[in-house]
């Protein structure tokens, strides 16, 4: 009897202390699934160079439209690019882009915004995320330097360029070409010079025709 009694008491306390256990790991799990997760750090770019004192930071929560701005300056370009770029006495101002993500540095790139010929970007090799890249140089965007421009870099106006917003831009097409009325008025010109020559020598044809006739009709004589 006493022996049964012992085997009784053990099975309860067994399961009394598993049921305690069990309700102590499901308690655990529950405040680990209500622990909120850590927020990483926003997306941006971070751009040094002449005449920055500091890093100008750009973050994707704050100025969203500059980061986009910046990033399509880079974010087009290939696999591979011209193995070797201008003299370094034609490339101008130098401004280095590093693309932030999660923090931490992923990808970073030269930019030459008033480099000779047109703007110029380098992408190095080594990238801050270590993934393989081939070295290269690749035209930049006729753009790029509004662009830098527009989001903090100390660069002067580029009166080239025309800015359709940020990121945006092609060549300046002089006003005088955009006015369908002096279009007009040079081809009626042109058009009339044209038909008055045309006159012209129908005249001298038709009078040397004349001659000729006469000419011929006074020999038959």
């Amino acid at each position: 009897m006493v022996r049964k009694v012992r085997r009784l008491l053990t099975a309860v306390a067994g399961a009394v202390l598993a049921t305690v256990c069990s309700l102590a790991l499901a308690g655990g799990t529950v405040a680990h699934a209500a622990a909120p997760k850590p927020k990483l750090p926003p997306a941006g770019v971070d751009i040094t160079g002449d005449r920055l004192d500091q890093p100008l930071q750009l973050r994707a929560d704050t100025r969203p439209a500059e980061v986009n701005a910046v990033l399509d300056q880079v974010k087009w370009l290939g696999p591979t690019g011209q193995q070797r770029g201008p003299a370094a006495k034609d490339l101008g101002p130098k401004y280095t882009v590093v693309v932030l993500s999660g923090g931490n540095p992923a990808k970073t790139y030269d930019l030459y915004p008033l480099a000779k010929g047109g703007p110029r970007v380098y992408r190095p090799a080594k990238q801050p995320d270590l993934s393989k890249t081939r070295a290269g140089w690749f035209f930049g965007r006729l753009t790029m330097s509004e662009t830098l421009r527009s989001v903090g870099v100390p660069l002067e106006r580029q009166v080239d360029t025309l800015s359709g917003g940020i990121g945006g831009g092609d060549r300046v097409i002089p006003e005088e070409a955009l006015d369908p009325v002096q279009d007009i008025d040079a081809a009626m010109g042109e058009l009339q010079r044209l038909l008055l020559l045309n006159v012209g020598v129908m005249v001298v044809i038709t009078a040397g025709l004349a001659g000729i006739a006469l000419l011929i009709r006074r020999r038959t004589r």
